[in-house]
Formats: C-alpha cells, sequence, structure tokens
C-alpha cells in the first residue's frame, strides 16, 4: 500500500482503512478472551476452582501506534505497523497463585487454532528490576464477512501478588513523569519489594497445596 504525500502527513488514524485494520486487532483480542473464559469455566467445573482471578483487555489506540511506530523509527503506515508491532491486541490475565500461571498458558496454546509464536518466562528469569510475568506472543485466525486474517496478540499471565508490584512499580515510574529520575536507591527498594513478592507467592502456593490435600 502506497500513501500519497497528503495521507503521509495525516495522523495513523486518519488513513483510509485504518478502521478496518484496527477492528482485526479487536476481534482476535475478543477471541483470545473468550477463549481463556471458556477454559476458566471449564476448569472451574471439573477441579471446584478457578485458577483466574480476572482478565484486563486492552487495544492501542490510533496515537498509541503511530507513537511507537515513530520511536522505532518506523513509517508510520499501516502495513509498518503489522509487521513491527506484535503487542496492538493485549490481555493480561491475572492468576491467584504461580502454578496457575502456567496452567493456563498450557490450556490456551494446546488449541489447535492458536500459534505460540514467542515466549518470555519473567517469572523464572525475572527483569533486571524485578519483574515477574510470562509473556507469550500468540498468533490467532479471524474470520471475517469476506477472509480470514491471522492477528497477533501479546498476552501477559502474572499472578495478583506480581500485578500488584508491576502495577505500582509503573505508575511510580512513568505516571508521574519520573521516568529517568528514579534514583539508585528507590530502585534498590523497588527490586527488593519485587523479591518479597516474589517470596509470598512462593509462600502462598505451599499453602494451597497444602489445603488441596
Amino acid at each position: 500500500m502506497k500513501w500519497t504525500d497528503q495521507e503521509a502527513s495525516l495522523p495513523l488514524g486518519k488513513h483510509d482503512g485504518f478502521e478496518k485494520f484496527h477492528h482485526e486487532y479487536e476481534a482476535a483480542m475478543r477471541k483470545v478472551n473468550a477463549k481463556v473464559e471458556i477454559l476458566a469455566s471449564d476448569f472451574e467445573v471439573r477441579n471446584d476452582y478457578s485458577p483466574i482471578h480476572h482478565i484486563e483487555k486492552r487495544l492501542k489506540t490510533a496515537e498509541s501506534i503511530q507513537e511507537k511506530l515513530e520511536r522505532l523509527e518506523c513509517e508510520v503506515s499501516i502495513p509498518s505497523a503489522r509487521e513491527n508491532i506484535k503487542d496492538i491486541a493485549g490481555l493480561r490475565i491475572i492468576c491467584n497463585f504461580i502454578e496457575d500461571v502456567y496452567q493456563v498458558a498450557d490450556m490456551l496454546t494446546a488449541q489447535d487454532d492458536i500459534e505460540l509464536v514467542t515466549c518470555k518466562d519473567y517469572i523464572k528469569n525475572p527483569k533486571d528490576n524485578g519483574y515477574r510475568s510470562l509473556h507469550l506472543g500468540l498468533r490467532v485466525p479471524v474470520f471475517l464477512i469476506d477472509r480470514k486474517v491471522t492477528v497477533p496478540v501479546e498476552l501477559q499471565i502474572r499472578t495478583v501478588a506480581m500485578d500488584f508490584w508491576a502495577s505500582l512499580e509503573h505508575q511510580l515510574r512513568y505516571k508521574q513523569n519520573n521516568e529517568g529520575r528514579i534514583s539508585a536507591k528507590t530502585n534498590i527498594e523497588l527490586k527488593a519489594c519485587a523479591e518479597v513478592s516474589a517470596k509470598l507467592d512462593v509462600q502462598m502456593q505451599k499453602i494451597f497445596d497444602e489445603v488441596k490435600k
């Protein structure tokens, strides 16, 4: 797809075809969400327990997509967004316990119409700042009126404790205009809090396992 000089100067959301493009990602996000909810309810029927605390959905706006393309120094266009951004559609699944994270991931990726493209396990291998979560890059078929498209969806699966730490850390680091201004002392304290949270997760898993017995 080629853009005229006039189109190139427009915000991405104003380009012809953006609404249809955006709808594909929304449909993929809704499809994965439905799959997860069905799996969780089936698991609960079989085990009298749901592994999922709650689900959050996020669809990047035109402004957010354009900002990321510019940050990546990529052309601002729909083809460029398809090629370079894999987290336009995303879900965050919050589980009760660590074991639940991997059970949910296994149940979902076992489905024959879900393609697992990437897996980054920041639970077993936390980031330097202490961040923990399981990140899955998926490809999902979406059936439209006139065609089938395969759409990437990013999935983050974490425990309640991991989400608590990550949400507050993000708030402190980015939402208060503090990016780049967090002191070394604060970074150490935030990482220490992540370690405490991780220990709590392990202890709660042990307690849950004992209760099940």
